[in-house]
């Protein structure tokens, strides 16, 4: 199965706003509207990335927390990093 121009872009809107990509997204929303996409499917779009993107920090938030708390212990403390 091949996916359409139409949802393709709509894709894209997506993982545009889920990427944080203002130029992505603005090239996207122009393309969707160029394959006749309709501005609720663009706002339904954009709505899935946010909600995307929100869980996806949310993860984050909460990784990045609890590496801070195991950092400032003593017992957590370790000498290894990164590159």
């Amino acid at each position: 199965m091949k996916l359409d121009d139409r949802i393709t872009e709509l894709v894209a809107i997506g993982a545009s706003v889920t990427a944080n990509c203002l130029s992505c997204l603005e090239y996207h929303v122009g393309k969707a509207k160029e394959y006749g996409v309709d501005e609720q499917e663009i706002v339904q779009a954009v709505d899935v990335g946010k909600m995307v993107r929100k869980g996806a920090a949310g993860k984050m938030d909460k990784l990045a927390e609890s590496l801070r708390r195991a950092a400032s212990s003593p017992a957590g403390a370790s000498t290894a990093c990164c590159g």
